[in-house]
């Protein structure tokens, strides 16, 4: 209990902001502030693959639509039989049921695509988890039940400030636990070196395949919480660009921390929107260069991304 207490006050802390911050539940710094949550439950999420796991997966955004997909499917034909039941005090386990049943899903697609595929190394791994995602996409393209091109609408929305941040204390602390147990020490033999891990008897497919399944799950909740915030879900929205600006928030954070991972999540999502107004100025869209600029200067800065492998708290004040 004592170790978990700081963990208990941030989930507390969370909720006390959440009725603080609801009168600006629309306001336009309110939605960024979310969406950086969101970001925060991606970026973490794909770290303990690519980081810490050390395989490259380019396919996060494909977990994320099936998550999204699947439980903002549920609780939309939930909705359209029984809108009564959003209206009282269940709306919002039933919106984590939801989640959760988003998350297992794109969990086992985690582990249908894992098993076979983390047996490769390197580029081949990435294409192979790349055109995992784009294959999801043409399949939503085509699912008319799911809205097909047009996408998935009505979708209620109950994603809040404490539903996001709940998640984000709750992926933190799980990647964080799993980083600094014997499980994330063979995770860490993988991604130094495979061969040698092996030869220690670790059993490095399933070590591989479980931070993929854990990484898809909470990819899943994720997409889940984007859907139900925006009530719209399409297919465009998760194509492999989807994938490469969580794959930048990892490495410009940090492969392996988890703290850069969260700090990289809210600058990546501040300063795209800080540079809106830019547009409007010059009647130019320079936003997308600056941004890639202000990326590749850092790089050449920091090769290691903002933190490396270092986290902003010692290890006990968490432990």
């Amino acid at each position: 209990m004592k170790s978990s207490a700081g963990w208990l006050a941030a989930l507390a802390a969370c909720w006390v902001m959440h009725f603080f911050v609801q009168d600006y539940s629309r306001s336009y710094y309110f939605l960024i502030f979310l969406y950086a949550g969101i970001n925060i439950v991606l970026a973490v999420s794909l770290n303990l693959v690519n980081g810490v796991t050390g395989q490259f997966s380019m396919g996060h955004a494909g977990f994320m639509s099936i998550g999204g997909y699947v439980s903002c499917y549920l609780i939309t034909q939930l909705f359209q039989r029984s809108p009564a039941l959003f209206e009282g005090p269940l709306s919002m386990p039933i919106f984590a049921g939801a989640l959760v049943l988003g998350g297992i899903a794109a969990a086992i697609a985690g582990y249908l695509v894992g098993l076979p595929s983390l047996r490769l190394k390197g580029d081949y791994l990435a294409i192979v988890t790349l055109g995992f995602g784009e294959i999801i996409r043409v399949i939503l393209l085509n699912v008319d039940a799911v809205g097909g091109a047009r996408g998935l609408g009505g979708i209620p929305n109950l994603t809040s400030f404490g539903v996001v941040y709940t998640c984000v204390i709750v992926t933190v602390f799980c990647v964080w636990r799993i980083i600094r147990s014997a499980q994330g020490r063979a995770l860490l033999a993988v991604r130094e070196d495979e061969i040698a891990a092996s030869a220690m008897g670790v059993n490095t497919t399933r070590s591989k395949v479980s931070a993929f399944v854990i990484g898809a799950f909470f990819a899943g909740i994720a997409g889940g919480l984007f859907g139900s915030w925006l009530t719209v879900l399409t297919p465009q929205t998760f194509d492999f660009n989807k994938s490469f600006e969580i794959i930048i928030m990892v490495v410009l954070g940090g492969m392996g921390s988890v703290s850069g991972s969260i700090v990289a999540a809210i600058f990546l999502t501040i300063i795209r929107e800080a540079l809106r107004p830019l547009q409007d100025i010059t009647k130019l869209d320079f936003r997308m260069i600056i941004y890639s600029l202000m990326l590749i200067v850092l790089m050449l800065t920091k090769p290691r991304g903002l933190f490396g492998s270092r986290e902003l708290v010692k290890e006990k004040e968490l432990a």
